[in-house]
């Protein structure tokens, strides 16, 4: 642990002074690099990173949203040269070939819907998607104007989330990777019952537990997330303006897509539902299960 905040402390200097050189004030360098590698993506402008129109800040960003998605482990693994080590972990290949098959397909539709030219289109891609996955959630562009297709990938993007160990939000690769597996796994044996299917990860088994509790988590996250979608529903938005409400708080991205896009914001929402999408942030931050564990009743009887 003490590792990991040596690095996170170096990446965070270094992206301040890497900020500072593309042309941001001090003031703003330390700010944005704060809430850079905390996945906080809280900027100091209120049209966030479209503020500075500059594309070496929007890369240099995208390199250090990037490097807070992964587990703070492997970057220690990689500085201490064990680089081959952090290339076999499922979760960064995976985490890896999602950022780079969405980015490609958000670029490529950017530039035919929208006639952009294919740099202006890389950059944007890159920036939201990078953002978006590793639920930093700054902006360059007003992404609810974009495609439909974009801005269903980047919708996908809120639940994925980063890799665990990382200070990213949302489902977690790995979550995502061991439900995939076990899915596998069940279409195996429902094809030939007599067949042992075991599920691997990183060429370890996964045991009964770790299933189970991913399983139950999935079940935990949407039973929640169902319910606050439905009661911030009372307030009258559009379905795609409330839907998006909780994958950006529940999975701590911030923006979301119409009446809370990343040029919007939540004020327009009741108290009711305000306090419903500030209980997803914290179930979300804070893990679910110490949340729902809240409203058990045997929890406050010793009280």
């Amino acid at each position: 642990d003490v590792y990991k905040r040596q690095i996170y402390i170096v990446l965070t200097a270094a992206e301040a002074v890497a900020l500072r050189i593309a042309g941001m004030s001090w003031f703003d360098a330390v700010n944005h690099s704060f809430t850079t590698m905390a996945t906080g993506g809280f900027s100091v402008r209120n049209t966030s990173i479209a503020e500075y129109q500059s594309d070496a800040i929007t890369w240099v960003i995208v390199a250090f949203t990037f490097l807070a998605g992964i587990n703070f482990s492997l970057l220690y693994a990689v500085v201490r040269g064990r680089i081959k080590d952090a290339l076999r972990s499922e979760e960064l290949r995976w985490y890896l070939l999602i950022l780079a098959a969405t980015i490609g397909l958000i670029c490529v539709d950017l530039h035919v819907e929208l006639g952009q030219g294919w740099y202006e289109s890389v950059t944007d891609a890159a920036f939201q998607a990078t953002t978006i996955m590793s639920t930093t959630g700054y902006a360059t562009k007003d992404f609810t104007l974009w495609p439909t297709f974009s801005r269903c990938i980047l919708v996908l993007l809120m639940f994925v989330g980063a890799c665990a160990g990382s200070t990213g939000g949302g489902i977690k690769v790995s979550r995502i990777l061991i439900l995939g597996k076990t899915l596998g796994k069940e279409l195996k044996q429902a094809l030939h019952p007599q067949v042992v299917a075991p599920a691997r990860m990183d060429g370890k088994l996964l045991n009964h537990e770790t299933i189970r509790t991913t399983n139950v988590f999935i079940g935990a996250y949407f039973f929640i997330f169902i319910t606050s979608f439905l009661l911030i529903s009372l307030n009258g938005f559009d379905m795609v303006t409330n839907f998006t409400a909780v994958a950006a708080t529940m999975n701590n991205i911030g923006p979301g897509l119409a009446q809370v896009g990343p040029m919007m914001n939540f004020g327009a929402y009741s108290n009711f539902a305000k306090l419903v999408l500030i209980f997803d942030m914290l179930a979300g931050r804070l893990e679910i299960f110490p949340m729902l564990v809240l409203f058990l009743p045997d929890a406050w009887r010793r009280f």
